[in-house]
């Protein structure tokens, strides 16, 4: 037994390394591509008023009451040609949604917009299902996306389009930015996390020409391209990241704008950030069971190309390395006290700790350039960072389980708050799931598991683990405290704001 958990833990540190080695590739390549990165943000060409194309503006919705008007209001101030213009609402709501979006729609169908709200009869196929059958009465040549907590910068399609005049682009991906960070600690922490993908992994992947992914919302695509690569599919929770592969596996090639912000808004309940990272986590292993092959297979990618997908696919599989790591190291504690014949096991195995200086690079940087004013706040947001996502790693592992076994799930979309200061109470919200399962209360106990780890290294008088383990008590704590919390969080109803 003690050999097996010695073999696990040692195990999961070293494919952790391995999966690092990746991200530090990708630092590497951001640090060199800095004026590659400023000659694209200076020199977008400027498209004539008559020469723009006509493009579609999709919003797939699915019950919305607190956001949706917002969103409505802000894509009809994208400065760009009325008549070159649509808009479609992908409504597929069961709510008073409707009727809202109803209103809306007549309002500015009455000032000039073309504006059309969209209903399916059957709500197959969920998000991707919506996409596709608006794309099928699409009169635009190119189609923006947007989320229902987006809020579009109005030059976004102005400083997107041009790119499309080479004719190989299929894709426009533009940086995710954050309405509502500053509204609580775990706003806070997801936004230094995403921060991370749009800065480093998003920008070294297309500066290096490497496969990347649509992110679902804030990006533009081709429509002939969707068309080509052979449209949007529903047999992943991740159509987003699907899509994009099998565009760029045909030969589209992806546009990566991260000077181009799209303002959106985080979840502010433990409930609806699990719900995102288990759709998240399991789409993206559904997709590397569904792709990596076809990848291998694809002519003309290089060995490095192919290396970075296997990273980018696999990637949400970390989270189930870190929880062997974490379960695995309480033991290990013991074993180093009771076999001092296998220090040199240990020493190895400490190699493998160069991960914390790449993590820290990989969280680092983003902030260093994105807010140099904060960057003193590394000190205490990697830490927490790092704890909240180890606090997630059961939810997660389990998705990312369900994902390479193939078990199937509904989509189920993350509730939104129209949120942004902490004065802001979304306790009123209809769509947050209140429930706690039994997975919340094993998120108690392995804080309670990682606290007797604290104290086995005090009575052995074994300090080295002892960080870690306060992370992991304190991110599984966190998760569930947060969980209870949110559950039972409820005031006043939350207003439903503007007309």
């Amino acid at each position: 037994m003690e050999i097996l958990v010695l073999l696990l833990y040692g195990l999961a540190l070293m494919l952790l390394f391995f999966y690092n080695c990746g991200q530090l590739s990708l630092i590497l390549i951001y640090l060199r591509s800095e004026r590659k990165r400023k000659l694209m943000a200076s020199s977008s060409v400027t498209i004539s008023a008559n020469a723009l194309p006509r493009v579609t503006v999709q919003l797939p919705v699915y019950n919305e009451l607190y956001v949706v008007k917002r969103l409505i209001d802000s894509v009809v101030q994208l400065r760009y040609p009325k008549d070159k213009l649509d808009i479609q609402l992908l409504d597929d709501s069961s709510d008073e949604t409707v009727e809202l979006i109803a209103h809306k729609v007549a309002a500015y169908k009455e000032l000039g917009f073309d504006i059309e709200h969209i209903r399916r009869v059957e709500r197959s196929g969920f998000k991707a299902g919506a996409l596709s059958y608006g794309l099928t009465i699409a009169k635009g040549e190119f189609i923006a996306i947007f989320d229902a907590d987006f809020v579009p910068d109005p030059e976004f399609l102005i400083k997107t389009i041009p790119h499309f005049a080479d004719p190989s682009v299929g894709i426009v991906q533009t940086r995710w930015d954050h309405l509502n960070e500053d509204f609580s600690l775990m706003t806070q922490l997801q936004a230094f996390g995403l921060n991370a993908h749009f800065t480093i992994e998003q920008s070294s992947r297309y500066a290096a020409g490497f496969l990347a992914n649509f992110n679902g919302t804030g990006g533009v695509w081709r429509k002939q391209a969707i068309v080509d690569a052979g449209g949007w599919q529903s047999d992943t929770l991740t159509e987003d990241l699907d899509l994009s592969y099998r565009a760029q596996l045909k030969g589209w090639k992806f546009v990566y704008r991260e000077d181009i912000c799209s303002p959106a808004e985080l979840p502010v309940a433990m409930n609806a950030l699990k719900s995102q990272q288990y759709r998240w986590m399991k789409g993206a292993a559904e997709c590397a069971r569904k792709l990596f092959i076809h990848v291998l297979q694809t002519p003309g990618l290089s060995l490095t190309v192919k290396l970075h997908a296997f990273f980018h696919l696999f990637s949400s599989a970390t989270f189930i390395l870190v929880l062997i790591l974490g379960v695995m190291s309480v033991p290990l504690i013991y074993i180093r006290s009771h076999h001092p014949e296998w220090e040199w096991v240990f020493f190895v195995i400490n190699l493998f700790q160069f991960n914390l200086f790449i993590l820290i690079a990989f969280y680092g940087i983003p902030l260093w350039f994105l807010k140099p004013e904060t960057k003193a706040k590394l000190i205490w947001y990697f830490p927490m960072y790092s704890s909240l996502m180890m606090g997630l790693s059961l939810h997660n592992t389990i998705a990312v389980l369900e994902g390479y076994l193939g078990r199937k799930t509904p989509f189920i979309r993350t509730p939104k708050f129209n949120v942004r200061s902490s004065t802001d109470g979304w306790g009123g919200n209809k769509y947050v799931n209140r429930q706690i399962n039994w997975l919340t209360m094993v998120e108690g106990f392995l804080s309670i598991y990682f606290l007797g780890g604290l104290v086995l290294a005090i009575y052995i008088q074994d300090f080295r683990m002892f960080f870690l383990h306060v992370m992991l008590m304190t991110g599984f704590g966190m998760v569930f405290i947060y969980s209870l919390i949110h559950a039972g969080y409820k005031v006043s109803p939350q207003p439903v704001t503007g007309m």
